[in-house]
């Protein structure tokens, strides 16, 4: 038996995630509510741990770093070509299982016996996306400016925030515009966070 915990913070999709696991009489598949309860150290509930790739990137969330940590490389992470930062974020951070949201249920099945056993799993469907995650065009402090923005923070807010110039903020916010080949800094914004960038 592989034990498998389901780890998604709204019910319906969790729920169904278990019952579609459950088909399979080799899992053993439970669930975790994120927040109810954390992994702890050495007595993992699982063998495999299938999470949203969503979840396990939300900013300012300290729960996917220590479910990262938890599970390490048992990870089967579930997300979309349309965002390639988050897989990108997901296979840097060293998860065996990356899963396209619209696979049909034999692939998420098969990622997971393939994870258990310690090996790769990478749905053919995300390896195009994997590669333009790869190809992210902002350095860290111009993402770290969007970022900022995005929050609505000012560039006054955002140079003190940074310890930069009001003008080194405006030159990095235009230089992020440029690369990304937006129109605006709401533009910019937009497609960096549709890409998953942030």
């Amino acid at each position: 038996m592989v034990r498998t915990v389901v780890v998604h913070d709204e019910e319906l999709l969790r729920s169904a995630l278990v019952q579609l696991l459950r088909s399979d009489d080799t899992l053993e598949v439970t669930s975790l509510c994120p927040g109810s309860q954390e992994p702890a150290g050495e007595e993992l509930p699982a063998d495999v741990c299938v999470v949203d790739g969503e979840y396990l990137h939300a900013p300012g969330d300290v729960r996917g770093p220590r479910l990262r940590d938890a599970y390490g490389d048992r990870l089967v992470v579930l997300t979309t070509a349309r965002r390639p930062g988050v897989l990108r974020r997901a296979f840097d951070a060293g998860a065996l299982g990356l899963v396209d949201k619209n696979a049909p249920v034999q692939r998420l099945l098969t990622a997971v016996h393939t994870v258990a056993k310690g090996e790769r799993f990478l749905d053919e469907t995300l390896t195009v996306a994997l590669l333009q995650g790869a190809e992210m065009p902002l350095t860290t402090r111009e993402l770290s400016v969007l970022s900022l923005a995005a929050q609505g923070a000012p560039i006054a807010e955002i140079a003190a925030r940074l310890h930069l110039s009001r003008g080194t903020v405006r030159n990095y916010m235009a230089t992020a515009i440029r690369k990304v080949g937006a129109r605006n800094r709401v533009d910019a914004i937009r497609i960096v966070q549709s890409a998953g960038w942030t």
